[in-house]
């Protein structure tokens, strides 16, 4: 069951003192393709949008058509950070993720007081951040962020179909679908793909049964180490806590 975002964190920071509240999200961390895009948006005090929540629990009309209002809204401020897949393979997906997050916030025409992170803290960081767990589920100024980010990214990648038409990146985004794989195999890496994500780097992966047929139990361990470096800044939860501030 889908949770209604709302202002909750952000009043509570206000109560205390802080004005500018943003929120961050990012887009493509888990993706074998493309770059990691994160979005930072500062959204009014007296914001309201009935349709808008975490970009994954939306179908993509609507989530462009959410972007659209966020974009074309004066009273809003949002920015992006974007880190290619060359910079992805040189530094690793969590401080590229970071990376990107910073530059989202630094490319703001104003600077909040106070930021609120979907998932885990970011360090080094030039501004107090509170980190919530399944954030952009539960903050607008998160799931502005998320929406934002994804529908960026949901462009360049389109824009590298156009250039690598035979990878289908408009389908899949980058992402490690059965489609996205099997076209791997056929093609080899491209430009965009990051070679230090293991089911790139193995191009011989998954790949069994005569005429390029995905072998199931294959696919499973050859993508599992694409979901553990998804995964890989992940620390298990402690007890209830899912928010951390500092």
């Amino acid at each position: 069951m889908s949770r209604r975002c709302g202002f909750r964190h952000e009043r509570k920071l206000r109560a205390v003192g802080y004005s500018a509240i943003a929120g961050i999200d990012e887009a493509g961390r888990g993706a074998l393709a493309g770059p990691v895009v994160a979005a930072a948006v500062l959204l009014p005090e007296k914001f309201k949008h009935k349709r808008l929540n975490d970009s994954k629990q939306l179908l993509p009309e609507r989530r462009e058509q959410i972007y659209r209002d966020l974009v074309g809204n004066g009273s809003i401020l949002w920015a992006v950070g974007i880190v290619d897949s060359v910079e992805i393979d040189q530094i690793n997906i969590l401080r590229a993720t970071h990376k990107a997050m910073r530059a989202a916030i630094e490319s703001l025409t104003a600077v909040p007081d106070h930021v609120l992170i979907d998932g885990l803290p970011v360090y080094p960081f030039p501004l107090p951040q509170t980190a919530i767990v399944d954030g952009d589920c539960i903050s607008l100024s998160i799931a502005a962020a998320s929406v934002i980010a994804k529908v960026t990214r949901d462009m360049m990648m389109r824009e590298f179909c156009a250039r690598f038409p035979e990878y289908c990146f408009s389908q899949h985004k980058g992402y490690g679908t059965e489609l996205h794989l099997t076209k791997l195999h056929a093609h080899g890496p491209c430009p965009i793909h990051r070679r230090s994500f293991e089911p790139v780097a193995q191009p011989l992966f998954a790949f069994a049964r005569l005429g390029g047929e995905l072998d199931k139990a294959d696919a499973i361990h050859a993508h599992a180490g694409h979901l553990e470096l998804r995964a890989s800044a992940e620390e298990d939860e402690i007890g209830s806590n899912r928010l951390w501030t500092a």
